[in-house]
């Protein structure tokens, strides 16, 4: 990296840090109409945003990325829409800074409170989606940290677009403008020197394949919050009401197949495999999806005369892929031991589901499943913060510590503690 650009990206990060001390000090009402002028300037500038993400998904064709790829990196009005109102959906919510989660008094009789601030300086490495840079920015901006966006190279047009019509928006609050910050090239190598600067910069947060993960766990010395792959799981009981088991598995695989949170293996119930798949294969089939199947559902999707391209055995390996497509590991099993066995065994600890209506079987998967969402009758694309009505999200942990599950607000504080004496000392 030239010596002028690696001293740029140093002097973002200790600028990142200085504006970290003043916005952490913001009222709840700055903030909120602050999240409200950026939710309604993205919509304004809508033409200028969507012109700039057409060049980035032009380049991504020809570079032929995949499809599953350029729909993550694509927006048009829904999508901008949608951002829009994930940002407006925090001013809702509680402003978490300063909320004091306990408080008691010493037994020398001084007073001590825990409350929640803001963590500091948060970098995030992502990859495709232009949506994350607004959803990060309204987050960190409610939640009193500076930010510094590492998008992949892909979406850099997208990303610097979007950070520009917010800059607008922010110089006329007189907000600190260095605590939000796009790194503004492709220079893969800035990578490597963002994860070094633990002097100024406190969490890291990467966003993507696993192959990402993995190198940025690798050379960081800055904590990581990681978000694993998402090989998630829906187990379709014996006691199953088929009808709702076609449902949510459907949406589970084909409403938005190419994010973390969409099913990528279904396991049946042997009892009731050959009332169900019959119904839910012709389903996904006519959808496009493509399935990896055990040698019973091979068996019945034989009987049913359906398209043999869309089908071939399933390999171990199929059931440890994150596809991110519309391709489907399918496999019979002979109860819910196995069930729990194989979502343990090859899950990513995501999201899991189980469809029954025995509530003595559900509460058994619910409580043995070790993933950060599991779910009973409903589909695993629900995992996602907005879903959850905690607004906004700034990733899904498959950690353990810190965080687990969909990152909103409370995520993305810690605590101090602040103790009132009056000339207390120790003896």
């Amino acid at each position: 990296m030239e010596r002028f650009q690696k001293q740029k990206i140093i002097q973002i990060a200790k600028k990142a840090k200085e504006a970290s001390l003043n916005i952490a000090s913001l009222s709840t009402d700055v903030k909120n109409n602050i999240l409200k002028a950026l939710a309604e300037n993205l919509l304004k500038n809508k033409d200028f945003i969507l012109n700039e993400n057409y060049k980035d998904v032009e380049l991504a064709k020809k570079m032929k990325l995949s499809n599953a790829f350029v729909d993550r990196l694509t927006l048009n009005e829904t999508r901008l829409n949608n951002m829009s109102k994930s940002i407006l959906s925090l001013i809702n919510l509680p402003d978490p800074v300063g909320k004091i989660i306990n408080s008691w008094q010493a037994p020398s009789g001084f007073f001590i409170s825990k409350i929640r601030v803001p963590i500091g300086v948060i970098l995030i490495i992502y990859e495709a989606r232009p949506d994350v840079t607004s959803d990060c920015i309204g987050l960190c901006i409610k939640s009193g940290n500076a930010v510094i966006l590492k998008g992949g190279s892909e979406s850099l047009n997208s990303n610097l677009a979007i950070y520009k019509v917010f800059l607008n928006i922010l110089k006329k609050f007189s907000f600190p403008c260095d605590a939000i910050n796009v790194i503004p090239t492709r220079d893969r190598r800035v990578l490597n020197l963002l994860l070094r600067l633990n002097d100024y910069i406190d969490l890291v947060i990467p966003r993507g394949g696993e192959n990402l993960i993995k190198k940025v766990t690798s050379i960081s010395r800055i904590p990581v919050i990681k978000h694993y792959k998402g090989i998630c799981h829906i187990y379709v009981d014996k006691d199953a009401d088929i009808e709702m088991a076609r449902k949510v598995c459907f949406n589970a695989k084909v409403q938005r197949p190419s994010t973390c949170n969409a099913m990528e293996s279904m396991l049946v119930h042997r009892d009731i495999a050959e009332k169900y798949l019959p119904l839910i294969l012709k389903d996904l089939v006519e959808a496009g999806v493509e399935i990896r199947g055990c040698s019973y559902t091979l068996k019945i999707a034989k009987n049913l005369g359906l398209n043999k391209a869309k089908f071939r055995k399933a390999t171990i390996k199929d059931y440890q892929t994150e596809y991110l497509d519309l391709i489907l590991a399918v496999k019979v099993v002979n109860d819910l031991e196995e069930a729990i066995d194989h979502i343990n065994r090859y899950g990513s600890h995501h999201s899991d589901a189980i469809i029954t209506f025995k509530e003595n079987t559900a509460e058994e998967f619910l409580k043995r499943i070790d993933s950060a969402c599991v779910y009973h009758n409903a589909s695993t694309r629900l995992t996602d913060g907005y879903q959850f009505g905690m607004g906004a999200e700034i990733g899904i942990s498959t950690d353990r510590i810190h965080a687990r599950g969909p990152m909103a607000l409370e995520e993305l504080t810690t605590y101090k503690y602040i103790i009132k004496g009056k000339g207390h000392i120790r003896t």
